[in-house]
């Protein structure tokens, strides 16, 4: 059903005319357009919130070519899509039929051989999804519609744009619909193809019966069934019923694939059915006769969960999958300005992408940053720690003079232990570096994947751009320089532009490599140490680390927690370490459901506007100095009459002492607090009220 156009929606996009509204989802609204020439197709548009986010776009540009090579049988083919418009959005084939859910909701559930139809048309689309190498990720009722009798498949693999970004891979922050999740989306494993054949049968059930076989009173209840009880199959019979139990079996690998699944419907089902239906009976043959799902499962086996952590796991997903929050734990999808952290100027990697002579080119509109997004002064251990001298080690790495010192001693390469965070797409790394002896080689590592990556060697005679792999260095390219003679400090960095690494000194390109290798897409930055004369040990320090990935548009401003004046803000703690004095921390807006929707000009009744509470994060991790004896405050009070309640900035008022304050935080990991700073430095931690 269409519905018209309200005030605020757009009447054009591309090419695109925009002619009315057919719904909206998790990802955006998706309206009924005419391309040129007058074919009406289906436009989704992507939430406003999601367009900050370039890493959402990378992954929105990957799905959608990947979606573009599913052969068109019994899904709704991808026609079209402009991830880089200030709103990305899909264009899809129009199919101008009533969804599986309407049908059962209008007419009742299904039986004999139209509900086999279903079952044929459904495998025959993911099939066909899985051998072009895509997940759905969704399947649902409403994600099947009939287009005169057939069953077409809609909106696939499209959702792992939002689940596959970095921000989305925890398992409190999964994209689907709960009663049609696969057991393993609420443990700590990854999600394949064997969970879209799990929601394969829990839709069937659902048309054959009116109800779905975990069905709860509530979604907790129902997360709970689909983790440890057996389906409730009654109503279904036959070849059918034992098809759709074998597809909802617990554990991955004990369903069917796709392809089984059509296989075995092919040959079970009514006599004659199928060639009642040609268009169907083509589709269904035309699949089988494909190679088989190129998808890898994601699912890794090994330890589970006990099953209490599992349910808990599953009413966290449960919560946000619903749109609400779940306490303090909803995190938007948005990036920080870095201009609101220095005073609207930017910093090294803001000149590295400038644009002018000699340097990487520039990205297209990008004034913000992309997670993960890391600061460290690299002054003391913070977001890089150090390791033990010890003569009988291959290296180590110490805190010495406000720097960071790699040292190499049996092996000759060392590197420092730093953050786990992968990077990956468009980014920048920039680091002093400084070679501290004539055998030295100061390193910055990229796309580090277990014990291969692309490495940048800054030595006394020239800078080099290559690939390790598993220790053998393959490709690498060199060009003179005399910038890190022995005891001169400059930049080093890294530049990723689309497919080229972009080595630099000063801001100033030296070398370009093409990145060549397909499983290095992303990884791991590390700092470190090469010892090129192959004598004794060799070092070499490192100051102001900056990491970071450019974003599109411009998001709203955090507090600049290392600006000159005095600033209070709430924040997500990740470690205090009192012995060194430091902290590292991240800028967070902690507000109003009705100020989120005002601040991101969502329309009133939208639902995240009806939450109590919602936190924006910045995706800045800082490593920030403390001073010796901050001052620390909670927000709970023996007598319970909230006397200690402080404001959403600010956290609690109640003074208390550290080994308090650090016991808090031991139960309470990357807990929410209010952090004071002065001068850069921290001088009052707070824990922050939750409701």
């Amino acid at each position: 059903m269409t519905r018209a156009l309200l005030p605020n929606d757009p009447r054009r996009l591309g090419d695109y005319e925009l002619l009315g509204r057919l719904g909206e989802g998790g990802m955006g609204a998706v309206y009924l357009g005419r391309r040129p020439g007058g074919r009406l197709v289906a436009v989704k548009v992507i939430r406003p919130e999601y367009a900050w986010d370039t890493e959402f776009r990378g992954r929105f540009r990957s799905e959608v070519n990947r979606a573009r090579e599913v052969p068109g049988f019994c899904t709704a083919a991808v026609l079209d899509a402009d991830p880089d418009h200030a709103t990305p959005y899909l264009v899809v084939e129009y199919v101008d039929g009533p969804s599986l859910h309407e049908v059962i909701k209008q007419e009742g559930p299904l039986s004999g051989g139209t509900l086999h139809s279903v079952a044929v048309g459904v495998a025959t689309a993911l099939a066909a999804i899985h051998g072009a190498g895509v997940i759905h990720r969704d399947l649902k009722p409403q994600n099947v519609l009939f287009s005169l009798g057939t069953p077409k498949v809609i909106d696939f693999g499209i959702a792992r744009a939002l689940e596959a970004t970095s921000r989305h891979t925890r398992t409190d922050q999964m994209v689907g619909t709960v009663g049609y999740m696969a057991p393993e989306r609420f443990d700590d494993r990854d999600s394949g193809p064997p969970a879209d054949v799990f929601a394969w049968g829990v839709l069937v059930a659902f048309a054959a019966t009116g109800r779905t076989p975990f069905r709860g009173d509530s979604p907790a209840a129902t997360a709970g069934r689909i983790l440890t009880q057996p389906p409730d199959l009654t109503g279904l019979d036959g070849p059918l019923r034992e098809l759709v139990a074998s597809a909802l079996a617990k554990e991955p690998a004990d369903r069917p694939t796709a392809h089984e699944l059509l296989d075995r419907l092919v040959a079970s089902g009514p006599s004659g059915e199928l060639a009642r239906r040609p268009e169907l009976q083509a589709a269904a043959s035309a699949v089988a006769a494909l190679p088989a799902e190129r998808v890898r499962t994601d699912a890794r086996p090994g330890r589970r969960r006990p099953g209490r952590v599992l349910v808990a796991a599953a009413v966290a997903a449960i919560v946000l999958v619903g749109g609400g929050l779940l306490g303090m734990h909803m995190l938007a999808t948005l990036r920080a300005d870095p201009a609101s952290f220095r005073d609207g100027a930017s910093s090294g990697p803001a000149a590295a992408a400038s644009g002018t002579a000699g340097r990487p080119p520039a990205v297209a509109a990008a004034t913000g940053v992309q997670r993960p997004t890391l600061i460290d002064r690299l002054d003391r251990p913070g977001q890089w720690k150090p390791t033990p001298v010890d003569e009988d080690a291959a290296g180590w790495c110490s805190f010495k003079n406000n720097r960071m010192v790699a040292t190499t001693n049996l092996s000759g390469v060392y590197e420092c232990t730093g953050p786990t965070e992968t990077f990956g797409g468009e980014q920048t790394i920039e680091v002093d570096a400084t070679v501290l002896d004539q055998g030295a080689c100061a390193m910055i590592w990229f796309r580090v994947v277990d014990t291969s990556g692309y490495q940048a060697s800054f030595c006394r005679a020239d800078v080099r751009l290559g690939l390790n792999d598993d220790g053998e260095v393959k490709g690498e390219r060199k060009a003179a320089s005399a910038a890190f003679r022995p005891g001169r400090t400059h930049r080093a960095g890294v530049a990723v532009r689309g497919d080229t690494a972009y080595l630099t000194v000063d801001g100033t390109t030296a070398l370009t490599m093409p990145l060549t290798d397909p499983q290095l897409a992303a990884g791991r930055v590390q700092f470190g140490a090469l010892n090129d004369a192959n004598d004794g040990s060799s070092s070499a320090a490192f100051a102001d680390a900056e990491l970071r990935s450019p974003t599109v548009g411009r998001p709203p401003k955090f507090a600049d927690l290392l600006g000159k004046g005095p600033v209070t803000s709430a924040a997500k703690l990740y470690s205090y370490d009192s012995a060194a004095d430091a902290a590292v921390v991240e800028p967070v807006l902690y507000l109003s459901g009705p100020d989120y929707c005002t601040l991101f000009k969502l329309k009133s009744d939208d639902e995240k506007c009806e939450q109590e509470t919602a936190i924006v994060e910045s995706h800045l991790r800082l490593s920030i100095p403390v001073r010796a004896e901050p001052a620390f405050a909670t927000w709970e009070d023996a007598d319970g009459e909230g006397r200690c309640v402080g404001t959403m900035t600010g956290g609690g008022t109640c003074p208390i002492k550290e080994p308090e304050f650090t016991g808090w935080l031991r139960e309470n990991p990357q807990a929410l607090i209010g952090i004071s700073t002065s001068g850069g430095v921290v001088t009052r931690l707070a824990e922050m009220y939750s409701p």
